[in-house]
């Protein structure tokens, strides 16, 4: 061994000395309390064990303390989890419910929006055709003042027309007189005479009348050539359209028909009608159909098609009577018991106006563009301004207006009376005292009931009037004879009717008769 190894086991083995000593400190120094506790006395050693004991006792009594705190508040919070746990579920419900409703809210919302659109796009073209209208209003008010301008200026010209006719008629009438002397002195009876004379003054007075129109003479008709079965339980009222050979009938079974005069076929029916047919009438257009009805209301039709246009209500009987202008296509005047005259606008289904009456009218109808003619049950005509609704003129004319017919020259009217007596009236001026023209009875002619209803050729000739016997009495003006009877019916003739056309027709319960 070298000296150099040998120091180096020397250096080792003092190296390993120094840590036993070190050790042996440390190990002295950690059992020292252990030593000092052996070498104390044991009595001292029971006191502090006691001591640490009854320390060990009251911190387990106090951990035990602890404890049960520590497990009663570890309930409860098991408790307030078990509820917040609840009350999450619930929350996540509702929140689940509430997204739900967000969407629904939501689609609902764009669906609004969208109507929002719509309705938007919809006010402002309300307000583009409110705008129009109202342009067109203004263009209407303008155009209204220009008419009624002119109106005022027809006025003035027809009173100059008037006085202009007063003059030809008393022309006429100087005429009439010279006449009259001529043929007294040409040796003629006093009452041919008269009646050539008439004829003569009264073609120069119709020819200077402003729309004459010169008629053919309609023949007196004797054969029955079409006989129709019109309606069940019975026919109310008939009339011919303007112009044309249509047959217009209404009766109890609730139907409107209109008829050919030349074949007697049936060409349409209209329905919708409540109650009987008392009345009919029709435009002068020819394009609307007028039903007066006894269930207290008025109905009207579209000829072309049939289609419903108005129910006009506002009388509270039995509507008697109706009659449409011959001058203004949408306005019609009806009449009913409950003694009211009613002025209807059929452009917009309204009455305009309402004339109340003493007595029932039982009958009415247009003589001039603003003038109506009523029948009443006390015998009287009453002649009424549709515009201001005054009364301005009274005739008694008999015991029960039971009919009126106008002509078509719009100069007279006939009247029937439920005692079979029929008068002609000259309504030329209707402010002054009405003239009787003529005067129409016959023993066999008796009429229906308060109903009855005659009626005046289209050449103002001839006067028809069903009987009550079932015969049809026709007179002439032109003949100083007695009445033509036509026979062919078998039960009471209820009403007739004249086309302009020439056939006359006739209706009783059961059937409709168009003569020729």
């Amino acid at each position: 061994m070298t000296q150099a190894e040998a120091d180096a086991g020397k250096a080792a083995i003092q190296r390993a000395l120094r840590a036993l000593r070190q050790r042996h400190l440390v190990e002295e120094g950690a059992h020292r309390p252990a030593i000092e506790a052996l070498n104390r006395p044991f009595a001292a050693h029971a006191l502090e064990w006691k001591e640490k004991a009854e320390k060990n006792e009251l911190e387990l009594q106090q951990c035990y303390k602890a404890q049960s705190r520590l497990s009663e508040q570890l309930v409860s919070e098991i408790n307030e989890a078990k509820t917040s746990k609840a009350l999450l579920k619930e929350k996540e419900a509702l929140i689940t419910a509430l997204q739900s409703e967000l969407q629904q809210t939501s689609e609902e919302n764009v669906q609004l929006k969208q109507s929002l659109e719509e309705k938007t796009n919809a006010l402002d073209l309300l307000v583009q055709e409110h705008q129009a209208a109202k342009a067109e209003l203004e263009r209407v008010l303008t155009k209204l003042k220009a008419v009624e301008h002119e109106n005022t200026q027809l006025v003035e010209r027809l009173m100059q027309a008037k006085m202009v006719e007063a003059e030809k008629l008393n022309e006429a009438n100087a005429m009439y007189e010279e006449m009259v002397l001529k043929l007294k002195a040409a040796g003629l009876g006093a009452g041919g005479i008269q009646h050539h004379a008439q004829q003569e003054a009264d073609g120069v007075i119709r020819r200077s009348e402003a729309g004459y129109v010169d008629i053919m003479e309609t023949p007196i008709p004797s054969t029955c050539r079409i006989t129709i079965r019109a309606h069940d339980g019975g026919c109310g009222s008939i009339i011919f359209q303007n112009n044309t050979d249509k047959l217009i009938s209404g009766g109890q079974d609730q139907t409107v028909k209109i008829w050919s005069a030349h074949t007697g076929a049936l060409t349409s029916t209209l329905q919708g009608c409540l109650g009987t047919v008392n009345d009919l009438a029709v435009t002068n257009d020819n394009k609307f159909v007028i039903a007066a009805c006894s269930s207290n209301k008025l109905f009207v039709w579209e000829v072309n098609g049939g289609r419903p246009r108005h129910t006009l209500t506002g009388h509270t009987k039995n509507v008697c009577s109706v009659d449409a202008s011959w001058v203004k296509s949408l306005v019609i005047a009806s009449s009913s018991n409950d003694r009211t005259i009613k002025i209807w606008d059929l452009q917009t289904g309204f009455c305009k106006s309402t004339i109340m009456s003493a007595s029932n009218p039982n009958t009415l109808a247009f003589i001039h563009g603003d003038a109506i003619c009523s029948g009443h049950r006390d015998g009287s005509l009453k002649f009424h301004d549709i515009r201001s609704g005054k009364c301005f003129a009274t005739v008694a004319a008999h015991i029960d207006v039971s009919s009126i017919c106008v002509t078509r020259s719009k100069n007279h009217v006939l009247s029937s009376g439920r005692e079979g007596v029929h008068k002609l009236f000259d309504v030329r001026m209707p402010t002054e005292v009405v003239e009787i023209c003529g005067t129409f009875r016959a023993p066999s002619n008796r009429l229906v009931g308060s109903w009855g209803r005659a009626c005046i050729s289209p050449d103002e000739n001839c006067i028809a009037s069903g009987s009550s016997d079932g015969s049809v009495c026709i007179w002439s003006r032109s003949k100083n004879e007695g009445p033509t009877i036509l026979e062919g019916h078998s039960l009471p003739v209820v009403t007739s009717a004249w086309s302009e056309f020439g056939p006359l027709a006739t209706a009783d319960k059961n059937h409709i008769h168009i003569w020729a």
